[in-house]
């Protein structure tokens, strides 16, 4: 019966390529979405609320540091706040040459469109690793120096001891890399592409940013209270934009999800036209192994061995392309940790296999009704 079966997947007419392609297409969405979805839900699970501040709060003024800081305190004691210089600025020039001068940006040069967050330091920024140079000492009043983001230097093909030159408030400096740094993004703090030297940028007009890590206080209160007392300053909640990132996924879910179901209809379409136009044959085959000596649960039997392995077949297609493509977009695309729920995947694939072989059976149930002498009288 397992050769009959194998055998009956590529006899002459048999549309098994385009029942594959069909139906492996949808399945692969699917597993594709499945590993997706959860490996980034793993991420915003395990990183988020462990590492990132409750809210960030911009444009503070630098007179009312001292002030800020109190109202912090007073209205959740024991807050954690993080308080940095903020300022804007565009690379103009790096390596010698003008960034305006590019025929062609390098790849991953995003941080060369446009203006960017700055900052200065007295001390490495939490979140980073020193991975090539040395920090400034804390009283440094040399020329301006600059470290830089690791990534971004092998972007650019600059080192420690090139130069720099960034545009702020319409001026331009020109620094010399004093490090690279290896910046930790998942932290969710105030992570820099350029960390200055303070001699550098101190006096050039600026505001500063915070981040406030609350335990158990109502971020409702601390953001009425702040507004209150600086209404020229914005905050962002941190768990608003979670939710509107869950929300996004969301979406992200039913678009993959709604393809995915166009393509399995369409096999589906595809496997029910397989079965109506091998009717006859089957039908044929059926009177032939009847008549010698075959029972109807053997010939059931043997064209569920069909169907499992068409079924199988196609899990394993789906299986292959579906987590090459998760991988892909996961740790390629977004640079995340590949955690995708085998569960859900495994699930997913279970079910498609089920219904081909389902699909599959109930068209072959009718041929077990025709009978051998009849249908020789008709030959």
């Amino acid at each position: 019966m397992a050769r009959l079966a194998v055998a009956n997947l590529h006899r002459p007419g048999a549309q098994t390529s385009a029942l594959v392609v069909a139906l492996g297409l949808g399945l692969t969405l699917f597993v594709t979405l499945a590993a997706i979805q959860s490996s980034l839900s793993a991420e915003i699970r395990n990183t988020v609320p462990r590492t990132a501040p409750d809210q960030f709060v911009l444009d503070i003024p630098i007179a009312a540091k001292d002030r800020f800081l109190a109202l912090v305190g007073q209205e959740a004691p024991g807050a954690k706040v993080n308080m940095v210089p903020t300022l804007r600025g565009t690379i103009v020039a790096y390596g010698g040459q003008r960034v305006a001068d590019l025929k062609q940006l390098p790849e991953g040069a995003w941080f060369l469109r446009g203006e960017r967050g700055v900052t200065y330091s007295d001390a490495l920024p939490e979140g980073s690793e020193l991975v090539k140079g040395r920090w400034w000492p804390r009283d440094y009043a040399g020329p301006p120096l600059v470290s830089l983001d690791r990534e971004a230097a092998e972007v650019m093909g600059v080192g420690v001891g090139d130069m720099l030159t960034v545009s702020v408030l319409g001026r331009e400096m020109e620094a010399r890399i004093a490090s690279l740094r290896q910046v930790n993004w998942e932290t969710m703090g105030f992570n820099y592409i350029m960390v200055f030297s303070p001699n550098a940028l101190r006096g050039a007009p600026h505001s500063l940013s915070a981040t406030i890590t609350m335990k158990g206080a109502s971020e409702g209160a601390m953001a009425r209270t702040l507004l209150a007392a600086f209404p020229s300053i914005s905050i962002i909640a941190v768990g608003e934009v979670v939710a509107q990132v869950t929300v996004l996924l969301g979406q992200m879910s039913t678009a993959i999800v709604l393809a995915g179901s166009v393509a399995i209809l369409a096999g589906i379409a595809v496997l029910i036209g397989a079965i109506a136009a091998s009717r006859q044959a089957r039908a044929y085959d059926s009177v032939i192994l009847k008549t010698l000596g075959a029972t109807r649960w053997q010939i059931l039997g043997a064209q569920g061995i069909e169907y499992a392995l068409l079924a199988g077949v196609l899990a394993l297609v789906a299986l292959g392309l579906g987590l090459a493509a998760g991988w892909f977009v996961i740790v390629r695309i977004f640079e995340f940790h590949w955690a995708p729920d085998w569960l859900l995947v495994l699930s997913t694939l279970g079910a498609g296999a089920v219904l081909t072989l389902g699909i599959g059976l109930l068209g072959s149930i009718p041929l077990m009704s025709v009978r051998p002498a009849r249908a020789l009288r008709a030959l």
